[in-house]
């Protein structure tokens, strides 16, 4: 089975790697030139474990393909998934325009009939703006040639992307027609050995689905930190909280961890779409509201402490332990730490931070407005505050004794909950965690 995935982002670079894994000859699209040059070289653009290697594997395999011309696949494939970015707009509505881009590209240069799958996440509703825009280009041509649209959401962690391509606990998949529903089967076919789910739905309740998930974890995100919030002031440990929480099977453990904020490129954008898709239609989603109220102060959380303790910042040296939204990815989008960052350099701090893999990436958003360590322990040297960021696995057990020894003043602000406090009071640090 040959299929086409155009956008070679996070989302489409993983699919087209794991379907290409999976036997099926697989040709990537994208406009930029020097991507392509360098996928084809098997240079990611992104960082997520074990990637590289599969990209590698399959492109020496000959099953994965890369272009920059949409118009040398659409008639060689039997199914072309959309994976395009929806990037939002001001409002906070999704920005569909590299979307239809690709539905108006479907439609000038398609010869037979194809399946045109949207993988990227669209607001409910786009499915109709996809098949009118194909139509149009269509009737620009003075042809009919049928074609089928379906929609198949990602969920996708970024860190675990591809554990969760490979065995998903489910995949959900909105159709219209006997025949797209065929042609999905027949590509899922060989995943089914792993024993997961397929979903199948109309449309527009596959896009819902997407946006539904995502924002109920960010809900659940924002309600621990709110009651961590509220834990500190009445003496309670959110830890325990969360403990005594999570083992009602109503409710579950996952998601209910406090700290400093979400971030990332999916839950902040999908919330904002969600709230700004429910306004369109007069209808006010007064919780996700409260959702993305909650977060945007959960992030500025850690700095709140900080001038709590100090009262004036101007020359403090500071210590970030985490740069990316979450570990395992070099993700900054919509990071706790460019929050943080931006309070500290406004009231007078210098930065010193170390990430395992997101310095860069923040070196090129920020340039030298903060420094960057190697390694841990250079990050900390002569460091007036130790702000713990990420919860990266290298972060969990240092040798503290040296991490105080390198502190001007031992200040640890920990924004993931991951030490205990008696331990790092009895080693000597003062310990501020969230909700404790």
């Amino acid at each position: 089975m040959k299929i086409a995935i155009v956008g070679t982002g996070y989302v489409g670079l993983v699919t087209g790697a794991c379907f290409a894994e999976m036997g099926t000859d697989v040709s990537c699209v994208d406009i930029d030139e020097f991507k392509v040059e360098r996928l084809r070289r098997s240079e990611l653009p992104i960082y997520e474990p074990g990637l590289d290697e599969m990209v590698s594997r399959n492109v020496e395999a000959g099953r994965l393909h890369f272009t920059t011309d949409i118009r040398d696949v659409v008639n060689k494939v039997d199914v072309l998934f959309c994976a395009v970015g929806t990037p939002p707009e001001e409002d906070g509505s999704a920005d569909l325009s590299h979307v239809l881009s690709v539905a108006r590209s479907v439609g000038k240069y398609m010869e037979r009939y194809i399946l045109l799958v949207t993988k990227s996440t669209v607001p409910v509703g786009t499915s109709l703006h996809i098949k009118a825009a194909i139509a149009e280009e269509q009737a620009t041509r003075k042809v009919k040639i049928p074609f089928d649209i379906a929609s198949n959401p990602e969920f996708l962690k970024e860190g675990a992307a591809i554990k969760d391509f490979m065995s998903p606990d489910r995949v959900v998949v909105g159709i219209e027609s006997d025949r797209a529903k065929e042609l999905m089967s027949k590509l899922y076919r060989p995943f089914l050995l792993n024993n997961f789910r397929v979903l199948y739905m109309d449309v527009a309740s596959a896009e819902m689905t997407k946006y539904a998930a995502n924002a109920m974890l960010a809900t659940r995100i924002s309600f621990m930190n709110d009651i961590a919030n509220l834990c500190e002031r009445v003496g309670a440990d959110v830890n325990m909280v969360r403990t005594g929480m999570g083992s009602d099977i109503r409710i579950g453990s996952r998601f209910l961890y406090a700290g400093c904020g979400y971030g990332g490129s999916c839950f902040p954008k999908d919330v904002k779409a969600l709230i700004k898709t429910a306004s369109d239609y007069n209808y006010p989603l007064r919780i996700l509201e409260a959702v993305e109220a909650v977060n945007e102060d959960q992030k500025q959380l850690l700095f709140s402490k900080l001038m709590e303790y100090y009262g004036e910042l101007s020359g403090k040296c500071i210590a970030l332990w985490g740069l990316a939204f979450k570990p395992e990815t070099d993700d900054i989008r919509e990071a706790p730490s460019l929050t943080l960052i931006t309070k500290l350099l406004e009231a007078g701090c210098k930065i010193k931070a170390y990430d395992p893999v997101a310095i860069s990436e923040t070196a090129h958003k920020l340039g030298g407005a903060i420094s960057y360590a190697d390694d841990i322990y250079s990050a900390v040297e002569g460091a007036d505050a130790l702000l713990v960021v990420t919860e990266w696995k290298v972060f969990r057990m240092p040798t503290w004794p040296d991490v105080k020894k390198q502190m001007r003043h031992p200040l640890i602000l920990d924004g993931r909950n991951l030490y205990d406090k008696k331990e790092m009071e009895d080693i000597g640090f003062i310990y501020r965690g969230i909700g404790r």
